[in-house]
């Protein structure tokens, strides 16, 4: 259940990764040179274009394989010096890059008949869109010297603010007394035990979870302060009307696109808050679901996996849909790429990291044997076959943005769910379609809580520092507002934001709608699978190729869906709404 990163490096002082290093000391000056050399005249553009890009992938390629390997490591040992200090080094040395990035960039702006230049190249044929972007973002590009302060600063400022809190959140232990007995346990363990079908230890994790962040919560509302205040100073300074505005264009979304999904996304809430509240009342609550009791699994039927059987059910479902996605899989279990072992030094949660540099990927999770930890499994697994997907692709072509990063991965849940609906007994299928609302609901009505939450918090720090219980209080009406009277006002988690490594980004703000995209592209994509059959596939693995070099718009074309529409966003989340009369009307038998 731990993944092998020997694929990357053995060790940090194995020759390979020395030599790695030293190649990249030697490469950023030289770089540097050259480009204040090259870029000082519009001569040879054609040839000085194609050189760049050549240079940018070598850089990238080395970058990505050094600092994969430190990250990766500090995520299962969040203690680990080395790898701490080696991801400072390898973002000092990025940043140096920062003035000759912009030179560049800001000479594009000035070549004549681009266009003319890049049909006349097969390299830069195949890097337009990645030369394009640059010329839409030059707008909000600041001055060389400025470019450089910034990159160098945010080491010591939001980015060391998100590495204090991410040690923080991974080194807590919850003080917690289970059947008598006194412990202490990692915060990912005590959160997993939402989804216990005891009643009594449901409770008892979340009134433990919740004191334990007194421990942490001033350090990390300080890192909350200073993470926000400095992308506010950042995105005014640029241009930008907002982090916002910034945000959405740097996923090369529009407004209009996250607009109309944020409208159905809030015309849908009142579904969920009947689901809710009729949770509530078949685990005995009458005004609502207490927050503690928002994953506990309902019915009869406990399902519970070893991380064996995990295996051998997301491989035989994924190959339902297609012998690639389940080839994908059985190599990712059979060459350890997945670490999902719970323990402590370990950062809670679930992610995929992409290895582009060896066409692999990695895959963190804290397995418990919970039927929603196997869909996680299965969600990474999806992230990572998006990887695949482009691995051949030039690595300046292999960057998508958030909202379609989270297409490959709901779409492989939803493959998982819907084979698992198929071959279930009544019972099995009640629970599975439970888990499955209840998912959706983290996705719509969760996420919308969080863009509400993160909205208010830039709203309020372009004034001043925020104190934690101001934090709180916009948690909690941020939770009352999207949950509604769903949830019990008097059981809600004015702590989330604590544990919601999100919110810590440093380069990533509101990356809370993105899976709302995902889950609503991926439910739309699924309704063209049940239609088209066969022919999908193929399709499909042609529209995850194309999300490295397209926006959203154009991506979404390849489908003919038109995600600028609330019609689409509003079919999407008529199929959970007709999961969740479903559910409504078996939970009424039972309540008979």
């Amino acid at each position: 259940m731990r993944w092998s990163l020997n694929e990357l490096y053995t060790s940090f002082d194995s020759l390979e990764f020395l030599q790695d290093m030293d190649k990249l000391s030697r490469f950023i000056p030289e770089f540097i040179q050259w480009v204040k050399q090259e870029f000082q005249n519009t001569k040879n553009p054609k040839e000085k274009i194609e050189q760049y890009i050549e240079k940018q992938q070598e850089f990238t390629e080395t970058y990505s394989r050094l600092m994969s390997y430190s990250y990766l490591t500090a995520s299962t040992d969040a203690k680990n010096a080395t790898a701490l200090k080696i991801q400072d080094q390898l973002q000092s040395k990025a940043s140096d890059l920062t003035e000759a990035t912009v030179i560049f960039e800001k000479w594009l702006g000035t070549v004549n008949d681009l266009e003319k230049i890049i049909e006349s190249s097969t390299i830069l044929k195949e890097h337009q869109f990645f030369l394009k972007e640059i010329l839409l973002n030059n707008q909000y590009l600041l001055s060389e010297e400025e470019e450089l302060l910034i990159s160098k600063m945010s080491q010591s400022g939001a980015r060391a603010w998100a590495k204090l809190q991410a040690l923080l959140a991974s080194t807590l232990l919850v003080d917690i007394t289970i059947d008598g007995v006194e412990k202490q346990l990692p915060l990912p363990m005590v959160r997993n035990m939402a989804y216990s079908s005891n009643a009594d230890l449901r409770k008892i994790a979340y009134e433990a979870e919740l004191k334990s962040y007194a421990k942490i919560e001033e350090s990390s509302g300080a890192a909350l302060n200073g993470i926000k205040g400095e992308a506010l100073t950042l995105s005014e300074k640029r241009g930008f009307a907002s982090p916002l505005e910034q945000t959405v264009i740097g996923s090369r979304m529009n407004t209009e696109t996250l607009d109309s999904m944020l409208a159905a996304m809030k015309e849908s809430l009142p579904f969920f808050h009947k689901y809710y509240r009729k949770k509530g009342e078949l685990l005995g609550h009458s005004n609502g679901l207490p927050f503690y009791d928002l994953f506990a699994p309902v019915g009869n039927v406990n399902m519970v996996f070893t991380y064996e059987e995990a295996q051998k059910y997301i491989i035989e479902n994924f190959n339902t849909f297609s012998q690639a996605l389940g080839n994908f899989a059985q190599k990712a279990f059979d060459n350890n790429w997945i670490d999902a072992e719970p323990r402590d030094g370990k950062r809670g949660g679930a992610f995929c990291f992409n290895l582009h540099p060896i066409k692999e990927s990695r895959i963190l999770a804290n397995f418990d044997g919970s039927f929603s930890n196997m869909t996680t499994l299965a969600h990474e697994l999806g992230h990572g076959y998006h990887g695949h997907c482009l691995k051949d692709a030039s690595i300046l072509n292999s960057s998508y943005p958030m909202p379609l990063a989270e297409t490959a991965s709901i779409f492989a849940e939803t493959i998982i769910i819907n084979s698992a609906l198929k071959n279930a007994t009544p019972e099995e299928a009640f629970g599975i379609l439970e888990t499955s609302i209840s998912d959706a609901g983290q996705v719509i009505v969760d996420i919308y809580s969080r863009f509400l939450f993160e909205s208010e918090v830039f709203k309020r720090r372009k004034n001043a520092s925020l104190s934690v219980n101001e934090i709180k209080e916009i948690m909690i009406d941020a939770q009352k507002q999207a949950y509604g009277d769903g949830l019990d006002h008097n059981v809600l988690h004015d702590s989330m934001w604590i544990n919601k490594s999100h919110y810590y980004s440093a380069d990533r703000h509101f990356y809370n709608f993105p899976y709302a995209f995902g889950l609503l592209f991926s439910k739309g994509l699924y309704s063209e699978y049940l239609k088209r059959g066969e022919s999908f596939v193929k399709e499909y693995d042609a529209l995850l190729e194309a999300t490295g070099k397209n926006n959203i718009v154009d991506v979404a074309k390849v489908m003919n869906i038109d995600v600028t529409s609330i019609d689409f966003w509003r079919s999407s989340l008529g199929l959970v709404q007709k999961d969740i009369e479903r559910f409504i009307e078996l939970a009424d038998d039972r309540l008979k």
